[in-house]
């Protein structure tokens, strides 16, 4: 019996996810916006056989964001262009269902679908902060579970919108001058509660079929749309036995909504230190941990409390409990691991400071990152992992030398499996709706 298998993916996150990273003396400052950083960032994950880039975003910022959410690159125009200087990995954007019409959206993703050859993820969110809104002419920003309800819809939609060509629509005969067969054309004619959308979509299926779709709620509504809709899931555990839990629910979850369980990989976040002696990593940690100041740390706080300013507060008195309904309307998953913490009695300032610099479990030499990422894969806490940088030059280490091992183990690929995503995760290329009924009709 084959060993599981470790899913890997690489956050492309410019100066860093956090508020001070960019200030560590080997960082570039401007890595948001740079190409060439992130070229050779998507090929040294492409070595290193990951599946997939993926790059966060959100449509809303104010002097109070951090670096990389200040200034940086939309989603799918970066990954178009790292298509073109990669040939293998899996390009996975996020976009908002808030704030898009889905068939721009289901345009574009298709676009990246075919640009890449079918290597084109889509990450399903519904946007959590509330100043998104009037960046859109919005009055207010939808409540959390008619996010969710839209986004049911929404995900209907553009899969519809990503079946009005079957796969063998485009005939292109240059000696008959038929360019395509139109009884395999089909316009959508959805009318819901929130969407009205005729199609059908101008651009054909990709070799893929559809993109890879990815989401990370973590709050009751967020998993259960996980759990029915989504082929990977992004999440945050601080422990193997929070990843168990989070594990197990969402894979009972799926099985509930009628799906294979295995075919919906559970991928948390890894801040991963890697040092050749165990002081050397800790001493690294440290390093990145030294960067960050409270000023900030209470900026990067406020952000899963709809960007609340926690400097009005004494950072040596108790978390002020009352902002609480600020990060259940906001992003639940983040403000509920803050919440936890002011359970514990810590002050504002250590919970600031603690969440500023998570050290989470992946901290040491690469035989023990090894050994980690192999205890949460058997011991059913992920399916893998979703690496950040933690430090300049952190990325060519892992592949350099936590890779062979994992390898060495059978426990992660030596090659790609195939030139589309889904054949680099083992998912099946989904039957076109249309194709299907007919087949069914011709059965019958």
């Amino acid at each position: 019996m084959s060993k599981r298998q470790l899913r890997l993916g690489f956050i492309l996150h410019g100066v860093g996810p956090g508020w001070d990273d960019w200030r560590h003396p080997d960082a570039q400052v401007d890595a948001s916006t740079s190409l060439p950083f992130y070229k050779r960032q998507a090929q040294v994950a492409e070595r290193g056989k990951f599946d997939y880039l993926f790059v966060a975003d959100s449509v809303s910022i104010n002097a109070r964001s951090s670096p990389h959410y200040l200034n940086r690159f939309e989603p799918l125009t970066i990954l178009s262009a790292l298509a073109a200087v990669t040939e293998h990995i899996g390009l996975v954007a996020t976009s908002t269902v808030s704030y898009n019409e889905p068939f721009n959206l289901a345009r574009q993703f298709a676009s990246l679908d075919h640009i890449s050859g079918g290597r084109a993820g889509w990450n399903v969110v519904t946007s959590w902060l509330e100043g998104s809104a009037a960046n859109y002419g919005k009055e207010e920003h939808l409540a959390h579970d008619v996010r969710y309800r839209l986004a049911e819809e929404y995900l209907d939609v553009v899969k519809g919108l990503w079946d009005s060509w079957e796969d063998d629509a485009l005939v292109r005969d240059k000696e008959t001058g038929q360019f395509l067969d139109p009884d395999k054309l089909h316009e959508l004619n959805h009318k819901g509660e929130f969407l009205k959308v005729k199609g059908p979509l101008n651009i054909s299926r990709s070799a893929q079929g559809q993109p890879v779709i990815f989401q990370a709620g973590s709050s009751e509504d967020g998993r259960n749309f996980a759990a029915k809709h989504a082929e990977a899931i992004f999440t945050h555990q601080e422990s193997l036995q929070e990843g168990q839990a989070f594990y197990a629910d969402i894979k009972a979850r799926a099985r509930g909504f009628g799906r294979d369980p295995d075919s919906v990989f559970i991928v948390p976040g890894a801040r991963v230190v890697v040092g050749s002696t165990e002081a050397e990593a800790e001493a690294k940690y440290n390093e990145l941990a030294g960067l960050v100041n409270l000023e900030n740390a209470l900026r990067a706080l406020g952000r899963g409390f709809n960007d609340h300013n926690f400097s009005a507060y004494d950072p040596d008195g108790p978390f002020p409990r009352e902002v609480a309904a600020e990060g259940h309307k906001s992003n639940q998953s983040a403000s509920s691991r803050v919440l936890a913490l002011a359970d514990e009695g810590l002050t504002l300032r250590e919970i600031a400071l603690r969440a500023a610099t998570p050290r989470g479990s992946f901290v040491g030499t690469p035989e023990q990152i090894a050994d980690r990422f192999e205890l949460w894969l058997n011991e059913r806490g992920s399916d893998g992992f979703n690496l950040f940088e933690s430090l300049p030059g952190q990325l060519d280490i892992f592949v350099d030398q936590v890779v062979p091992i994992l390898q060495a183990r059978g426990i992660y690929k030596t090659d790609y499996a195939g030139t589309t995503f889904r054949e680099t995760l083992g998912l099946e290329k989904p039957v076109n709706r249309y194709t299907a009924a007919r087949l069914h009709r011709t059965a019958a």
